[in-house]
């Protein structure tokens, strides 16, 4: 968050549109969200290292997206064993258990961290603008992309920051690598864990979209509010990543 500036926005503007995603398609033929959003900053007082966001099946990532609190593991060679006289090997990573894909209408949010409890809306991108409910207490899961527990693509999920509370993502950028977020859906109860949370200035989102809206990648959940109101417009916007373990 910028020193002395305005997460949110003032309360004339409630029921405004919060988050424009310039440009917004559907991401079946290809095609990415287009921000007209520059440079990307992390959350003060963490530590940050730049790495390039998740997606499927890029070796290199094009122009080094910064993530913050993203989680990083040391590389195999790195993880030697440290017995006197032993054999220097790898250490073998438990497997990963599979997620069985559940994909199903989401219907309530929940983040135990944030004390966030939210009832989730379908929205369409109108006129190349993804726009939360008018409610600011009430989320928007954008019905263009994935479903929740889909076995693969982005389910984008969007929502308000109001300056003197009441947005149900008025803390977003708060929440750290490891929370859990809960998504009640058509089919059940799913849990995510957030392995990045990002904020944007608006020309890096831009570059970055294409990998954030990816509906290539696996299953996973990309929340996202505005952020940095100047008294004029917002400035940044705030994006949380999440891989589904239940």
């Amino acid at each position: 968050m910028t020193t002395g500036r305005r997460r949110g926005r003032p309360a004339p503007l409630r029921r405004s549109g919060l988050v424009a995603l310039t440009g917004l398609l559907t991401f079946g033929a290809g095609a990415y969200t287009h921000f007209t959003h520059d440079g990307g900053r992390s959350n003060p007082g963490d530590g940050t290292s730049e790495s390039c966001l998740p997606a499927a099946g890029d070796a290199a990532c094009a122009g080094r997206l910064p993530v913050t609190h993203a989680e990083v593991r040391p590389s195999a060679s790195a993880r030697m064993a440290t017995t006197p006289g032993a054999a220097r090997k790898p250490a073998r990573r438990p497997p990963t258990k599979a997620v069985p894909a559940r994909p199903g209408r989401p219907a309530r949010i929940a983040v135990a961290q944030l004390g966030i409890v939210a009832p989730v809306v379908a929205i369409r991108a109108d006129g190349g603008e993804l726009t939360p409910p008018s409610d600011p207490s009430t989320v928007g899961w954008w019905s263009g992309g994935a479903q929740p527990g889909a076995a693969r693509g982005s389910a984008v999920i969007t929502g308000h920051t109001v300056h003197d509370g009441g947005g149900a993502f008025d803390d977003l950028d708060r929440l750290r690598t490891g929370a859990v977020v809960t998504l009640t859906t058509s089919r059940g109860v799913l849990r995510y864990q957030v392995t990045g949370v990002t904020t944007y200035r608006k020309r890096t989102l831009a570059a970055a979209a294409g990998k954030l809206f990816d509906q290539r990648v696996g299953g996973r959940l990309v929340l996202v509010t505005c952020e940095d109101w100047n008294g004029e417009a917002y400035l940044s916007n705030v994006v949380v990543v999440a891989r589904r373990i239940a």
